[in-house]
């Protein structure tokens, strides 16, 4: 698949990745009474919306946004750009698009936890663990994939592709 002048591979089909939410929210379902759901703007959007309309227990949900990347490199620096309300004593299950380097989940765990949470786990679509910066392990994992740049369903390059209903990899 080509689209501008990236080449795209396809790496995580539409079905599989249905078949993966269901589980997860299955798994999250059994282990939850009714946490609060807190989404990563903006590439986990499409992901936390099939995984809550997968639920099977109340949630409440709130997002956050925050900044530490340009383009494909990280910065190594977080910025909150939209912050949570209110965790105070309530079981934060945090959720994200990917996790590599793991600098942006530990900044916040450690933040959602400073501010009274009862409990902080962590459910991401994609997990590269080979790119781990900061000892940083999801508590649900959709996928473990090597350290390709990947987008579409919800992922992005310079905020681009996030439409598309599977997972690509960007090609040479």
């Amino acid at each position: 698949m080509c689209r501008s002048d990236l080449k795209l591979e396809l790496l995580i089909g539409r079905d599989e990745i249905g078949r993966r939410v269901k589980e997860l929210a299955e798994e999250i379902s059994r282990d939850y009474e009714s946490p609060l759901m807190l989404g990563i703007l903006n590439g986990a959007f499409i992901f936390m919306a099939d995984l809550v309309r997968e639920m099977k227990i109340p949630v409440e949900i709130e997002f956050v946004r925050v900044k530490s990347y340009r383009g494909v490199n990280t910065t190594g620096k977080v910025e909150i750009l939209m912050d949570v309300s209110d965790v105070k004593d309530k079981d934060v299950l945090i959720v994200e698009d990917i996790v590599d380097t793991g600098i942006t989940m530990n900044f916040l765990v450690k933040r959602v936890m400073k501010r009274g949470a009862s409990s902080v786990k962590v459910c991401t679509l994609l997990d590269k663990p080979s790119r781990r910066i900061v000892d940083v392990i999801p508590d649900y994992v959709g996928f473990t994939i090597p350290d390709y740049f990947v987008v579409g369903y919800g992922l992005d390059y310079n905020g681009m592709y996030r439409e598309l209903p599977e997972i690509y990899r960007i090609c040479d």
